[in-house]
């Protein structure tokens, strides 16, 4: 009779990154090892917060599938000699299998006359396989980064304190480390941090919530966008909508509790981006703004304790952001007095990358590769585009990108307005790293985008030009989004220019820098760039067979009715 099957791993507190790629490999490594195994089941929850990923597998059969094996042997020329006696291959294949000679059949095939098997294997039980198969899925779970602990041979995210296996109610017994699976889980650290007995994921569920967590993590991102909206509305603002930080906070609470603070209003003065990025990145905290959308001097943090009197947490943040945001307004006023153009000097000092040299060489570089791009596409703003590039990482040298690394671009744009730089060249200097995700942002106008195809076709055409190839899932220089990006800006322009033409420019810009032979290089880019546009292509719908027979044709019609340009034939062809 099919039962749940349920499995909680209680851990130390798991990064708030490592939670949805956990809950997916749990998943997938579970669900084969019952695939493989023979056994059918059902509907898969997955759970997971910062102190525990768990699994509810639904209808899990109570044992194995039969199966019915045809097993081909040995022919039957080689299983039996002159005297029809059989050989030690027809002994062997029996033996193998667990029958006599004489349960064996002979069978004619196109090859000639073969011996066969006829094999009826009856499935085990279930819960005599779950004790050897839970803890080979505990231990293949991957992460980013694992540890060990104490003297014990195992490995994982964070150190594992307890393990709750159920099947049918029972516990299912098996070892992991020092740890002994068992029906007790535990509730929130603080809160309700004694045991709690578990019978299956509905009172699983329910007994959680009763101490203080909320194990569904889709339930629990819900339940603080709707606490903070409320927040920010008490508060009389309106909420910043910021789904990446949701996705995180939901991460790091198992049961949450919106707050709202305050700051002094003196620093509403700074960029609007650079509050938002200080109190997102190093606080976590959400940003309110008015009704035209101004900043206001508030915010909202979502605490992971039910305090006796909130405004002690509250007072506590308003402690810790108070520094932060003093060193800001420290930082953006000593950097204005230097300005934006002087700081190119100091690249030089500054190393890119062992092999190919400082961010003043790849300045250098990338400056001549969009002046190009710019005399060939659009003459009327090669002066733009040059003098956006040679500004573009600029501001990397400043104490504000220093202190704050993920607010390069935007602190180059900002500092480019206020020293009356070209609207368009202060611009380009945020715009030219975009875009920054899948999907985001692609640069506006043609100045940001020659410079930001600029700069990734350097970064791509040197790593390969110094060996430093993406392997697997291994792409520490972020290749694979440059080349997509480049895809991208060029499909989303409709510029019509030749990929080998500037692959080559940028390779010979290399130099002496390159340790493989420039030609290899060059071709290994092309490739890597054309197999990018494939997997674009093929993940917006193309099928594989209409791409590859297109590649002798010059337009190929897209989605949307209009067509991609010679892109797709000039990869497909190598040009």
């Amino acid at each position: 009779m099919a039962a749940e099957l349920f499995l909680e791993i209680g851990t130390e507190e798991l990064p708030a990154g490592f939670q949805r790629p956990a809950m997916r490999d749990l998943e997938r490594l579970l669900c084969k090892e019952l695939d493989n195994a023979r056994i059918a089941y059902g509907q898969v929850r997955t759970f997971a917060t910062p102190r525990r990923l768990a699994i509810s597998v639904g209808d899990v059969a109570a044992g194995q599938q039969r199966q019915e094996l045809e097993l081909s042997g040995p022919s039957v020329k080689v299983a039996f000699d002159a005297e029809g006696k059989p050989t030690k291959a027809a002994l062997g294949f029996a033996r193998s299998n667990g029958v006599d000679v004489s349960e064996l059949t002979t069978r004619q095939t196109d090859k000639g006359e073969y011996l066969f098997l006829s094999k009826v294997v009856e499935g085990g039980a279930t819960a005599e396989l779950l004790p050897e198969v839970l803890p080979r899925v505990i231990a293949s779970i991957p992460f980013k980064k694992s540890m060990r602990w104490k003297d014990l041979d195992i490995r994982f995210a964070r150190p594992m304190h307890w393990i709750v296996a159920l099947y049918a109610g029972q516990i299912v017994p098996f070892g992991c480390g020092s740890l002994q699976s068992g029906n007790l889980s535990r509730g929130h650290r603080f809160m309700a941090p004694h045991n709690f007995e578990v019978n299956g994921v509905d009172s699983y569920l329910a007994e959680a919530e009763r101490h203080f967590v909320i194990p569904d993590m889709d339930k629990r991102r819900e339940l603080i966008a709707g606490q903070i909206q409320a927040a920010a509305d008490a508060a009389g603002g309106n909420l910043l909508e910021d789904d990446k930080l949701l996705d995180e906070v939901a991460c790091l609470v198992e049961d949450p509790t919106p707050l709202c603070g305050t700051f002094e209003e003196k620093y509403l003065q700074l960029p609007r981006e650079l509050l938002i990025t200080t109190m997102r990145e190093h606080q976590r905290y959400f940003s309110l703004v008015d009704n035209d959308g101004k900043l206001l001097p508030k915010f909202i943090t979502v605490s992971n304790t039910r305090a006796k009197d909130p405004q002690v947490v509250i007072s506590g943040n308003e402690r810790v952001i108070r520094p932060r945001l003093s060193d800001a307004m420290f930082f953006y006023t000593q950097d204005q007095k230097v300005k934006l153009e002087s700081r190119l000097e100091n690249l030089k000092n500054v190393v890119y990358q062992a092999k190919l040299g400082t961010s003043y060489e790849k300045v250098m570089r990338f400056r001549d590769l969009a002046t190009g791009l710019a005399a060939q596409l659009d003459a009327d703003v090669r002066e733009l585009t040059d003098r956006a590039a040679m500004l573009a990482k600029c501001d990397l040298e400043s104490g504000m990108v220093y202190e704050f690394p993920e607010l390069q671009g935007i602190m180059g744009r900002e500092y480019a307005t206020i020293e009356g730089e070209d609207p368009r060249v202060a611009k380009a200097i945020y715009e030219h790293y975009l875009p920054i995700q899948a999907g985001g942002d692609l640069p506006s106008d043609n100045v940001g985008a020659f410079v930001s195809l600029a700069d990734k076709f350097d970064t791509i055409c040197g790593c390969f030009g110094v060996g430093l190839i993406p392997t697997g899932t291994a792409d520490p220089y972020a290749l694979r989004r440059s080349a997509i990006g480049i895809l991208n800006i060029i499909l989303d322009r409709g510029y019509r220019i030749s990929l080998q033409e500037l692959i080559g420019k940028s390779v010979d810009l290399l130099g002496a820098k390159l340790t493989r032979p420039a030609d290899q290089v060059k071709a290994d880019v092309l490739e890597f760039i054309r197999l990018r546009f494939f997997n674009l292509l093929t993940g917006q719908g193309y099928p594989q067979d209409v791409l590859t027979a297109s590649s002798g044709s010059r337009l190929l019609p897209n989605s949307k009715g209009r067509t991609i340009s010679n892109l797709w034939p000039s990869l497909s062809s190598g040009w």
